[in-house]
């Protein structure tokens, strides 16, 4: 009998690890199976037409918020075509909210949470002709993980990234995340992790960056530690991600982290705010302060790119606060993303969102629209901003302008708001659309007519040193 476990990536740089954990147990009952993969930018057509020839006797989708309506759509006109094959769903989109999914007729079952001992069972019973259940939940978890290896297989077609697990769980609770719905977290050795990283250096694949997919890397600092003084080693030749708590890391921490070779690693440091009733209502027990210095530190050793979260839409944070939230940590890091609060099923937020007043989207990836404290206006034209941060401030394309600039404003988000007020009064077309010779020149306007005090002569100076650095060829005439 033959599986087919199907996922659809956010772009081809992507893979997806949940198929490949699912690859070997299911082999191991004797299953056969193939992989398929492909990118939000595929025609469904093309989609399909894969799965038909591929020729399964099931079908496995890996469902997240992001593709979760593709995959409807799939898994319907694949039904259509091959209505006797069974198609399963499984993954956090589906695991939260069985009840709409299991009624639609083209769905055989649906696997909630870890897969890897539920859904080989499932599939031995369609094997064996047997009764099963449409909705099939794992609450006791893969005792065999800590056992596991780095699931890809050598010459196995993949984008740039890939992923590796070395835990799952999270010591936080944090309401808005689908973290907080286990409990507990289960740990790969330090040994075992540095020999799996060993195996990424042996594939002849297009592999240049790994991506650990831990919630809470450093949850165990001591291990965190030697798994980073390991990866010191001149033998792992990779880029490695991690996602660290950084009120967690310690002397050790920072001693080992201040010794990597420039670029080798990267950390993401999950903030979210820095209003302290924010926090507190969304189970986030942290210290903003605290974090803020770990992270500055950290930037200010020059080896390490830093990433940075805000979260707008939490309780109790209101326009004006955010604005501080961001203040607090702007320049502490070397990218400062604004993420924008998402009310998932499964979590204790999304539960409780009639006692913050929230609005928010019905279907995927359910944004949030406003709350008792932020307005829909409100968290648009913050959406703006962070699309006019991207372009400017996180492309590097404008970092010695910025540089020059930023000390005129009265605070960092203020000059982020005011900049993209500019634009948008400038060119009704989205940011993403302007040139960026009318970037350049936008940046130039909005400065002259904003700040007295700045020097026209050495704003085109530095305007043309970023132009030259960033795009290769010489400055537009209105830069000279």
């Amino acid at each position: 009998m033959k599986v087919c476990l199907f996922a659809v990536n956010g772009s081809w740089s992507h893979s997806n690890l949940a198929i490949r954990c699912l690859r070997n147990p299911l082999e191991k009952v004797g299953l056969c199976v193939e992989l398929i993969e492909c990118t939000l930018r595929d025609p469904t057509e093309y989609m399909l037409e894969k799965l038909w020839v591929s020729n399964a006797d099931i079908y496995g989708f890996s469902c997240y918020i992001w593709n979760i309506d593709i995959m409807l759509e799939v898994a319907s006109n694949l039904h259509s075509i091959r209505p006797n094959a069974k198609i399963i769903l499984g993954g956090p989109e589906v695991s939260f909210d069985t009840e709409r999914f299991s009624s639609l007729p083209f769905i055989s079952a649906i696997v909630c949470g870890e897969g890897e001992n539920a859904l080989p069972a499932l599939c031995e019973k369609i094997r064996e002709g047997k009764p099963f259940q449409r909705i099939v939940v794992d609450n006791t978890g893969y005792s065999d993980f800590a056992d596991t290896g780095i699931h890809y297989c050598d010459g196995e077609e993949t984008g740039g990234i890939l992923y590796y697990e070395s835990s799952r769980g999270c010591p936080f609770n944090c309401s808005y995340c689908l973290s907080s719905a286990s409990k507990g977290v289960r740990f790969k050795s330090a040994a075992k992790t540095l020999a799996d990283l060993e195996e990424f250096e042996k594939l002849h694949a297009n592999c240049k960056i790994i991506k650990f997919v831990d919630r809470t890397f450093n949850a165990d600092a001591k291990r965190a530690n030697e798994i980073w003084q390991g990866l010191l080693d001149e033998k792992f030749t990779k880029h490695y991600h991690f996602e660290i708590c950084a009120s967690l890391l310690n002397e050790d921490s920072f001693s080992v982290l201040s010794k990597f070779p420039k670029g080798k690693i990267q950390l993401e440091v999950g903030l979210q705010s820095t209003f302290t009733e924010t926090l507190s209502a969304v189970a986030r027990h942290i210290d903003p302060e605290k974090v803020i210095s770990a992270v500055r530190r950290i930037h200010d050793f020059g080896n390490i790119h830093v990433h940075l979260d805000l979260i707008a839409g939490l309780p109790y944070e209101s326009y004006e606060r955010f604005g501080k939230s961001f203040n607090d940590c702007y320049g502490c890091c070397d990218k400062l993303q604004l993420g924008f609060l998402k009310l998932l099923h499964g979590t204790t937020l999304r539960q409780n969102s009639g006692k913050y007043g929230y609005i928010f989207e019905k279907k995927a990836p359910y944004t949030v629209l406003g709350n008792s404290w932020i307005s829909y206006p409100e968290l648009n034209r913050l959406h703006r901003i962070a699309d006019t941060l991207e372009r400017y401030d996180e492309s590097g394309n404008f970092a010695h302008t910025l540089w020059y600039l930023l000390p005129f404003s009265e605070s960092p988000f203020s000059f982020w708001e005011a900049l993209t007020g500019y634009i948008e009064k400038r060119d009704s077309r989205p940011l993403r659309k302007i040139s960026q010779p009318d970037a350049y020149r936008y940046l130039m306007e909005f400065a002259i007519s904003e700040f007295t005090g700045c020097n026209e002569n050495t704003l085109r100076s530095f305007l043309c040193t970023d132009f030259k650095a960033c795009e290769n060829k010489n400055p537009p005439a209105f830069l000279r």
